[in-house]
């Protein structure tokens, strides 16, 4: 008879990621065992296993549950009819408020994707692409010479996301800035500091 699943099975497994996710961010994914994870959830291996099959499993349930919320958030922006610079603030202040609290599953992101195998390495970046192809047309609304300079599209939204990535990093929510105050910074260097492309020289 199959095992039924507590009430409370997606809080649980809600719950290992947000632990996981602190101690991949502190020791690395390589670094962390099972046992590991165990000490710091305050549970048994094998209570981990009923709710994760593996170490894999948990990178990826929270790599994919990041970036998700962080497309969905991109996505809905995106669909609003706003000109092209408030659609650029909104995004950036949208972005923000998912990275306040998420420090540890972005570092997790950025430095540990490599650990999982090919497809469903292959399944996050996809969906990072989509997230990237997003911030490009809005550059493009921006800046339409981009349509004649399609070289300068990527490098732009990379730029763009170089510069708000590591946020979760060093931003403290608390500190004498919001993060939509910093969210209001790094949109307001790509609006007024975009490069002018040779099309418009």
């Amino acid at each position: 008879m199959a095992r039924t699943q507590a009430a409370d099975y997606e809080q649980r497994r809600a719950a290992i990621i947000e632990r996981a996710a602190e101690l991949y961010a502190e020791r690395g994914f390589l670094g962390a065992s099972i046992a590991d994870l165990a000490k710091a959830c305050k549970t048994s291996k094998s209570l981990l296993y009923h709710y994760y099959g593996s170490k894999e499993d948990i990178l990826f349930d929270m790599m994919e549950s990041h970036v998700q919320a962080l497309l969905r958030a991109a996505e809905e922006v995106a669909s609003q009819s706003l000109p092209a610079r408030a659609k650029l603030t909104a995004l950036t202040r949208a972005l923000m408020a998912l990275y306040v609290g998420a420090a540890a599953r972005h570092k997790v992101l950025l430095n540990e994707l490599v650990h999982l195998p090919p497809a469903r390495r292959r399944k996050i970046v996809g969906q990072q692409r989509r997230l990237i192809a997003l911030v490009e047309d809005i550059l493009t609304e921006l800046q339409p010479a981009l349509v004649k300079t399609p070289a300068l599209k990527r490098p732009s939204a990379m730029l763009y996301f170089g510069m708000i990535n590591w946020t979760p990093i060093w931003m403290d929510p608390k500190g004498p800035l919001s993060p939509e105050d910093i969210a209001d910074m790094a949109a307001q260097i790509v609006l007024d500091g975009l490069p002018q492309t040779k099309a418009q020289a």
